[in-house]
């Protein structure tokens, strides 16, 4: 929570937060730990639930005690992180329709709204998008996601149903997403905070690095989510950054027992921001730490829409950027590997501190101090005006 002012902690300290963060990766836990942590240095009392035993052990290593709400939801992939739709098409109409899993979690949800005054979903449980759409509820409850994991969620069935049934399917989703109290949709690229009624679109929260840190020999921070466990894929991306002249740190769930790698490294985002290049599948959170700490990074896509939104995306912000993609071929990988690595360390360093970029203890400052203002019960529009001139806490 470094650079977070407590100058008003004493006005804060009776807000309670519950936040829900779904552990289909990592970039919604991460963001879960930096935001509570943050909260709490303000006074707020923050409870986060995830949903799964593994997330909250991720959870855990950064001081965060979480509970597990139920298993049953989940999006599902393959050992490449492709993401699988019919399995997850499956997944969710059974957490739908099994009457001891939604309902059992909004009954559950139920019970804890009342002693909070706010609770966080991030991103896009179906039990708080039910329980978000009903007016006994939905004052209370603020949905947090990327902008284009919406686009893709609403855009589930595009192609795979006729497009009518793909539109009113979209339809339904976005209303519901938009009748909550608020919406904090979020984006690597996004310069400062806008609202739009009850939507408010932020820059993405950045974990804070030690201004102690310093650069090592030329280095890879490389992060994988654990639904990389393709041990082809990690040997080939070995072979690659061998070739490279790199050396690398090497952090992913997904090949724990692999020599080179760890499970986790709470201070990954050290080495990552004094590093020569980063490596991960484009997410969020990969690519404002990248953009936050004007390092080089090399994409690897894969199967998972939003993901390609965001690698799309990339290209129209000037960030330093390779894109490889995994096809299951393991010397085209590690060539590709290879000769990314070296266009990125070819590319000239980015001159100087681009002001339309905000710090991490800046982006971070933003969300504690918006989340807080909607505990009060403050609009989402009201502050982003407050903030624009400068007002808020």
């Amino acid at each position: 929570t470094q650079g977070v002012s407590s100058a008003a902690s004493d006005v804060y300290k009776r807000q309670r937060l519950l936040y829900l963060a779904t552990a289909d990766a990592r970039g919604h836990l991460m963001r879960a730990q930096l935001l509570t942590h943050a909260l709490q240095a303000q006074g707020a009392a923050v409870e986060v639930i995830t949903t799964s035993v593994a997330g909250a052990r991720f959870l855990h290593t950064f001081g965060i005690q979480a509970s597990v709400l139920s298993p049953h939801y989940a999006v599902q992939f393959d050992a490449r992180q492709n993401m699988r739709a019919a399995a997850t098409d499956a997944n969710v109409a059974a957490y739908l329709l099994h009457p001891a899993r939604l309902l059992r979690d909004v009954l559950q949800l139920q019970r804890r709204l009342r002693e909070v005054d706010l609770v966080l979903n991030d991103s896009f449980h179906p039990a708080l998008l039910v329980m978000g759409m009903l007016p006994v509820w939905r004052h209370k409850i603020v949905h947090i996601y990327g902008g284009s994991l919406r686009a893709a969620l609403q855009g589930n069935f595009e192609g795979r149903l006729p497009r009518v049934l793909a539109a009113l399917f979209s339809g339904a989703i976005g209303w519901q997403i938009d009748r909550a109290a608020a919406q904090l949709e979020h984006d690597f690229a996004q310069a400062q905070p806008q609202a739009s009624g009850r939507r408010v679109r932020l820059p993405t929260p950045v974990a804070i690095a030690s201004p102690s840190a310093t650069p090592t020999a030329p280095m890879a921070a490389v992060y994988l989510n654990p639904h990389f466990r393709d041990p082809a894929l990690a040997q080939a991306l070995e072979l690659g950054l061998r070739r490279a002249g790199l050396g690398s740190l090497c952090v992913g769930e997904g090949y724990a027992q692999r020599p080179g790698w760890q499970a986790d490294h709470p201070q990954w985002i050290d080495h990552a921001a004094t590093s020569t290049l980063l490596i991960s599948a484009p997410g969020m959170a990969a690519l404002s730490i990248a953009l936050v700490y004007r390092r080089p990074i090399l994409l690897i896509v894969t199967g998972q829409p939003e993901q390609q939104r965001n690698a799309a995306h990339a290209a129209t912000c000037g960030l330093a950027h390779q894109i490889v993609a995994w096809t299951g071929d393991a010397d085209a990988f590690a060539h590709a590997i290879h000769h990314a690595c070296d266009a990125l360390r070819a590319t000239p360093p980015a001159a100087g501190h681009d002001a339309s970029t905000l710090d991490a203890p800046q982006r971070l400052q933003l969300w504690v101090s918006l989340i807080l203002a909607l505990a009060r019960g403050a609009p989402a529009q009201a502050w982003v005006e407050l903030t624009a001139t400068g007002q808020h806490a």
